[in-house]
């Protein structure tokens, strides 16, 4: 076995084994507090949003890897190949516009810009965030369509490998654009309007002469956080489709277990942005201890 597919197939496994805990913590955590309280707050559905799309694109991810290295004949069949490119595919871009309404959320929550726009945009995510969700499981689901046309790169291999590119470069280029650059380019554009906005507040309040107290900053920097950390994660994971243009196998390990392992990794990122999940997990997790203790 090679290093390519051993650690292919080391990555498949790993990842696997962390999101399907990690992210079934986030899940059952969000609904205890439907349970309690009724209803989610928009971050909280978002973070049960991805919870979920996560945990099903590590399955496939790592279904995809274990089959690409046990049983790689498979692929050659063309409905098998389809149906893993396509979920593949949905399920990130899908994960990709969710890290947009996650900072489209907290750009509007955070700043108080009085632009039209941002105002209609703060409207919309609190009062029709749902609707948003079922919107965008639509609009990318139509956007990862043309993956079903997509050439299979296992058949035709008598054909030049140039060709073979340029045909699948023709599905990958828009969709990719539509699915990934879009959404980062957006969240980027959120991140930069408030990091500039809480830049101005903190330096007018250290200036103020009318001796205010300063406020407490800390859930802002843990949203500003959670947007750069997806961001660089939306980053690796362009990174490691453009890997895939090279021949260099040292790159392409590199960047297949980025990919296999960055749905699992995510969990992490979502833990450090919500202290209410630890408090729920934690809480439950004690009391589960105490009990089996008393017994």
């Amino acid at each position: 076995m090679s290093p390519l597919f051993l650690s292919m197939l080391v990555s498949s496994v790993l990842g696997l084994g962390l999101a399907i805990p990690s992210y079934t913590c986030i899940v059952m955590g969000n609904l205890d507090i439907i349970r309690k309280k009724g209803k989610l707050s928009p971050t909280d559905v978002i973070f049960l949003a991805k919870g979920i799309v996560n945990l099903l694109l590590q399955c496939v991810l790592s279904l995809q890897g274990m089959i690409y290295v046990l049983c790689p004949e498979v692929f050659h069949i063309t409905e098998v190949f389809v149906f893993m490119n396509t979920s593949i595919y949905f399920l990130i871009y899908y994960n990709f516009w969710l890290t947009f309404w996650l900072s489209a959320h907290y750009c509007t929550t955070i700043t108080n810009l009085s632009y039209g726009f941002f105002i209609w945009l703060k409207r919309i995510v609190s009062n029709f965030l749902s609707h948003l969700l079922f919107l965008t499981v639509l609009g990318t689901f139509i956007v990862s369509v043309p993956w079903f046309w997509a050439p299979n790169p296992s058949e035709n291999s008598t054909q030049a490998s140039g060709n073979r590119y340029l045909k699948y470069s023709f599905y990958f280029v828009p969709t990719n654009t539509l699915g990934c650059i879009l959404p980062t380019c957006l969240s980027l554009l959120c991140l930069v309007l408030t990091s500039s906005f809480l830049l101005r507040h903190v330096w007018r309040v250290k200036n103020n002469d009318s001796g205010s107290t300063r406020p407490n900053l800390q859930a802002h920097v843990t949203a500003l956080r959670t947007i750069f950390f997806l961001l660089v994660m939306s980053a690796i994971f362009c990174m490691t489709q453009a890997v895939a243009y090279f021949q260099s196998d040292l790159l392409l390990i590199v960047s297949w277990d980025l990919h296999l392992l960055s749905p699992s990794v995510e969990a992490a990122v979502i833990f450090q942005a919500s202290n209410k999940l630890i408090r729920i997990i934690l809480r439950r997790f004690w009391t589960r201890n105490w009990r089996n203790t008393e017994t």
